[in-house]
C-alpha cells in the first residue's frame, strides 16, 4: 500500500475514532440538563467545567463535540441543543444571521493561538518566519490540519500558512479531518509528523510537542463566541451562561491554555 493510501486508510480510522470519543458526551447529575453543542477543541475544559458545573447546581451537561461547522449545520437542521460553543465567529454569525440563536445572549467566552505541533515529547523546535521551509520538513509526509474551508482551525491555520507566503508549497502536503482533535490525533499517533492545531490542543496530548508558534499576526484572533439556541425553551440556558463567566469555570478554561475574551 502506498504512503498515500495509508494516510487515507488511516484518516478514516481516525475519524471514525474521533466521532467515538467526541460523541454525546454525558456528566450525570441529579438535578436538570443543560445540552451544550461545543467545538472539539473544548473537550477537556469542558469536562473540567462540568464538574463544577454539578457541584455548584446539582445540574448536568450533555456535550456535544465536533467541527464548528457541523455543530452549525445541525443546529441549522434543528438538532436539540440548548446553548452554542464556537471555535470562530463566522459560524455564529451564520446562525444569528437565521434567527437560530438568541442575539442578546451572545458572548464572545474564549481565546485561543495557534502552533506547528510534531510528534513526540521533544520536537526540535523551527522559527515560524515568512518563508519558513515547512514543505522541506515534511518532505514526502503530511501536514494533519483540520478542514481549510470549513473547520475555524483548518480556516485560521490556512490563512496563518498564506500570510506567511508557503501555503502553496505545502497544500498538496495537507491531510485534512474533519475537526481539530482528529488531526491532533494523526500527529500524536506519529502517521502525519506535524500539525496545525490550537495550543490548547497541543496541551491536552502529552504524545506531541510544541514545535513553534504562528505569530499572532499571521492568522485572525481565535475567538470563541457563546451563544443560547432559539428554539430551546430550557429553563437552565441563562444561569449556564452566567456560570461560563464565573470564578470556577474562568479556573477551568485558564487551566486548559484558554484565555477570557471579556
Amino acid at each position: 500500500m502506498s504512503g498515500t493510501s495509508k494516510i487515507a486508510v488511516r484518516l478514516i480510522w481516525v475519524a471514525v475514532s474521533t466521532l467515538l470519543s467526541l460523541a454525546l458526551a454525558v456528566w450525570a447529575a441529579p438535578g436538570g440538563q443543560v445540552t451544550v453543542f461545543a467545538a472539539a477543541s473544548l473537550k477537556n475544559a469542558l469536562e473540567d467545567v462540568a464538574q463544577h458545573w454539578q457541584q455548584q447546581t446539582g445540574n448536568s451537561m450533555i456535550v456535544s463535540l465536533a467541527g464548528s461547522s457541523a455543530l452549525a449545520r445541525q443546529i441549522e437542521q434543528g438538532a436539540p441543543a440548548d446553548i452554542f460553543i464556537s471555535a470562530n465567529t463566522d459560524w455564529m454569525d451564520h446562525l444569528e444571521a437565521k434567527g437560530l440563536i438568541r442575539a442578546d445572549s451572545r458572548l464572545d467566552l474564549l481565546q485561543n493561538s495557534l502552533v506547528l505541533i510534531a510528534t513526540g515529547r521533544s520536537a526540535a523546535k523551527v522559527a515560524i518566519t515568512p518563508g519558513f521551509d515547512l514543505a522541506g520538513m515534511l518532505g514526502n509526509e503530511k501536514l494533519a490540519m483540520a478542514l481549510v474551508d470549513a473547520v475555524p482551525a483548518g480556516i485560521y491555520g490556512k490563512a496563518a500558512l498564506q500570510n506567511l507566503g508557503i501555503w502553496d508549497k505545502v497544500a498538496a502536503k495537507v491531510a485534512q479531518t474533519d475537526n481539530v482533535r482528529a488531526a491532533l490525533a494523526l500527529v500524536s499517533t506519529g502517521e502525519a509528523p506535524f500539525g496545525v492545531v490550537y495550543a490548547t490542543d497541543a496541551s491536552a496530548d502529552t504524545n506531541v510537542s510544541v514545535a513553534g508558534v504562528f505569530p499572532a499576526d499571521s492568522y485572525p484572533a481565535i475567538i470563541y463566541p457563546v451563544a443560547a439556541v432559539s428554539d430551546s425553551t430550557n429553563p437552565l440556558n441563562d444561569a449556564f451562561l452566567q456560570f461560563l463567566t464565573s470564578e470556577p469555570a474562568r479556573a477551568a478554561f485558564l487551566r486548559h491554555g484558554f484565555e477570557m475574551a471579556h
